[in-house]
């Protein structure tokens, strides 16, 4: 029979993780209390969270939310990193963290409602920002635009050096 408190808990952590998008199950066996409060500010930093969750408790609260794929991976001991935005900037902040701090595994992820393995967790830290992304997509258009308009002022220009070669051409002829 559940209690009040686990009632709570289940309901506290289905509302935390109600407009979630982005989660991903670790293992963080072997962490100390220290290295968990620095991943936790790393993924602050990058507008993600991290919780310690029950592996039973955790299964009910994701029962018919978007992350209700997960619930047949939380075995052992289960940390829950989540976010309701972007997920490249969390994917980045704990592949930096799994570099540094080996003992963390990562188990698997749900992105955008699919589940992905420790490996597509990877090449997705290792896209480029937004931003970078951006940049690159305005350079792309840039090139061949500076070219057409280039190659349209190419004709006038060409003209109008012509007509300078001649007007040269006369002078040096009257003199």
């Amino acid at each position: 029979m559940p209690t009040q408190e686990k009632t709570q808990s289940v309901a506290s952590l289905r509302e935390r993780l109600q407009p979630v998008k982005t989660a991903v199950l670790t293992e963080y066996r072997g962490l100390s209390v220290r290295q968990l409060s620095d991943l936790r500010k790393q993924l602050k930093a990058a507008a993600s969270e991290y919780k310690v969750v029950k592996n039973r408790l955790a299964r009910l609260a994701v029962k018919e939310l978007a992350l209700d794929p997960l619930a047949t991976h939380f075995k052992g001991p289960t940390g829950l990193v989540f976010t309701a935005k972007d997920p490249v900037p969390m994917a980045k902040a704990l592949q930096a963290f799994v570099r540094a701090n080996p003992a963390l595994t990562i188990k698997v992820g749900l992105v955008e409602g699919k589940v992905v393995q420790p490996a597509e967790l990877k090449a997705l830290a290792d896209l480029p920002s937004k931003e970078a992304l951006r940049a690159q997509l305005v350079g792309a258009l840039q090139g061949p635009l500076s070219q057409l308009v280039s190659l349209l002022a190419a004709p006038q220009r060409e003209l109008v050096q012509v007509l300078e070669a001649r007007s040269k051409q006369s002078e040096a002829e009257k003199s």
